[in-house]
């Protein structure tokens, strides 16, 4: 169990065929706003607001591997969340995701 007495599971997140190609496309679960990132090496999913200056990532422009913010133009790693550019330096917290039948779903 985590902090929030509740048990994670996967839960469903959307379909492949929703997402925006080869980009960062923004999805709300419940209250989180998350990004989901289609890859160079596959789907990965981040809570979207930036570690530094709070901008929706899903706004920003997206390479297959980076996401560049559209605030400050921090540098995330879309794939591990690492910061690759300042000012950006506090990783962004990365959501386990996998693909069933044609679906992301997440780990929450």
């Amino acid at each position: 169990m985590n902090t929030q007495g509740h048990q994670k599971t996967w839960q469903d997140l959307i379909a492949l065929a929703d997402l925006e190609t080869g980009d960062a496309t923004p999805v709300t679960l419940g209250r989180r706003d998350l990004a989901v990132f289609d890859t160079v090496d596959g789907i990965f999913v981040s809570l979207a607001r930036c570690t530094h200056g709070a901008a929706n990532l899903c706004d920003g422009y997206f390479d297959g591997k980076y996401i560049e913010c559209p605030l400050h133009q921090g540098l995330f790693d879309a794939r591990t969340g690492q910061p690759r550019a300042a000012p950006a330096r506090i990783p962004l917290r990365m959501i386990k995701a996998r693909v069933v039948d044609s679906r992301v779903q997440v780990f929450l």
